[in-house]
């Protein structure tokens, strides 16, 4: 199952993106607040650091749907059976994906909040 070339790992890497895009509802959600979230960002003209932390906001929480959707997929592959063990590898890597939401909504309200409190007044 190794990758023969760059070419080939891209490639594959590229499958999984797609994959959990296409299986996964809440990366769905994730993927439709990251637009939500650019969109305003260039309507609002965000200064240079401020796209930093929304780019990086959004990534993080990406990458955390990401590794949840991977965890998951490998705890179901050697168990279909509950187990404690198996639940709580999920609920910890559920967990990761909320504390990175948090996260992001925290930079959400860094970044676009001063502008909402000038335009609500």
């Amino acid at each position: 199952m190794r990758n023969r070339n760059l070419k080939e790992s891209f490639a594959c890497a590229w499958a999984g993106i797609k994959s959990v895009f296409v299986t996964q509802r809440n990366m769905k959600w994730h993927g439709l607040a990251a637009m939500v979230a650019v969109g305003l960002g260039w309507a609002v003209n965000l200064e240079r650091w401020e796209w930093g932390l929304l780019c990086f906001s959004i990534f993080l929480v990406l990458v955390a749907e990401v590794i949840n959707t991977a965890v998951e997929k490998t705890v179901d592959l050697y168990t279909d059976a509950y187990h404690p063990v198996a639940k709580e590898a999920k609920n910890l890597a559920a967990g990761a994906v909320l504390l990175a939401a948090v996260a992001a909504v925290v930079a959400g309200c860094i970044i676009f909040g001063p502008r909402l409190f000038i335009f609500l007044q």
